[in-house]
């Protein structure tokens, strides 16, 4: 049996999993880590090349950006290999691939010039626009300093192409008048801090269940297996908008780390063909949204709940894969190294 999987409209493309940080919601595991194992010039030549002609621009025009259409670099922490960086923008401008962005922590930000330097360096060479990440995670490793420089100088250069994920926390961090790093114990203890975790966007998935005890009570529930075995993924595990591609060519169907469709340089042939559940026995449990199954599955496989509550479907899928890459070489389960950084 075959499932189709939709071409891409937009897509993530993880330079390195390697980053200045170890934030403890990554989706995707990222850390200082990692190895460097940065994209080669010819595979990031080979890997927009086949994306080129599926990517579509944002509603407003290719020159602008969205979360769900066109291009984003990102990582792990793109700007720590800046030239790479560089060359990517310069590829991908070549390729006419539309509503280009990068994602970045600002941990780069260290003054004004170097800033707008490296800023009007990717404009010029056809970047259109910018994201910055900001919550609790981030600002135990980034000074919020950085952050601020990096907002207000993006916002001069790429103007309405600046993104801010999540403004309600970067306008709470200057409303305390943050300036450095700042653990999130000491975070949480701060007026008000409760109530934005509460109300702001939040994936318990990667890496954030696994530190999710360090939050409140109160701000997420916990679940027994059995609860998410009928529940559909939310978002969709295949869809055509806001699919990644790794550094080593795995082609991860949405935020899903550790999964891999296939190799990107198969893309034409995998949607030509979709993908043989027959031969991806993990993808066949996801994919019919039968997670009993995939559950008992893994207990056969010598998993156990061990009396523990899960977050989230994610959370109880993560947790299988954690356990089934360390018994069998599962073909889907990919970067294999995902799995190592999860409890980092």
């Amino acid at each position: 049996m075959k499932i189709p999987v939709p071409a891409p409209i937009s897509v993530g493309l993880l330079l390195s999993y390697k980053c200045n940080a170890c934030c403890r919601h990554c989706m995707y595991a990222c850390s200082p880590g990692w190895p460097g194992d940065w994209i080669s010039e010819p595979d990031l030549e080979k890997t927009l090349k086949e994306l080129a002609p599926y990517l579509q621009p944002a509603p407003f025009g290719q020159d602008t950006v969205s979360l769900s259409y066109g291009l984003h670099f990102t990582g792990g922490e793109p700007f720590l290999n800046f030239p790479l960086l560089l060359k990517a923008v310069e590829t991908a401008a070549r390729f006419n691939i539309p509503s280009t962005f990068v994602e970045t922590n600002g941990i780069w930000a260290v003054n004004d010039k170097v800033v707008r330097e490296k800023l009007q360096q990717l404009k010029r060479s056809g970047l259109s626009g910018i994201m910055i990440s900001v919550n609790p995670f981030y600002l135990e490793y980034v000074p919020f300093e950085r952050t601020r420089c990096c907002v207000s100088i993006s916002r001069d250069i790429f103007g309405r192409n600046t993104m801010v994920y999540q403004q309600e926390f970067y306008n709470q961090f200057l409303q305390l008048g943050i300036t450095d790093r700042l653990a999130l114990r000491d975070y949480l203890a701060l007026p008000g801090s409760r109530q934005a975790m509460l109300y702001t966007e939040f994936f318990m998935m990667g890496r954030a269940p696994y530190q999710a005890h360090l939050l409140p009570e109160g701000i997420i529930s916990t679940f027994p297996a059995s609860y998410f075995f009928y529940q559909p993924c939310d978002p969709p595990f295949l869809r055509e908008w806001h699919n990644h591609v790794d550094n080593y060519g795995h082609y991860i169907p949405g935020f899903c780390g550790g999964l891999s469709l296939g190799n990107i340089r198969d893309l034409k042939e995998l949607l030509e063909e979709g993908i043989d559940l027959n031969e991806f026995p993990i993808f066949k449990f996801i994919l019919q949204n039968d997670f009993k199954s995939f559950y008992e599955f893994s207990c056969q496989k010598g998993y156990s709940e061990k009396n523990m509550n899960y977050y989230s479907k994610c959370h109880l899928c993560v947790d299988m894969r954690k356990f089934l890459v360390a018994q069998e070489d599962f073909r889907e389960l990919q970067p294999r190294q995902f799995y190592n950084h999860l409890d980092e």
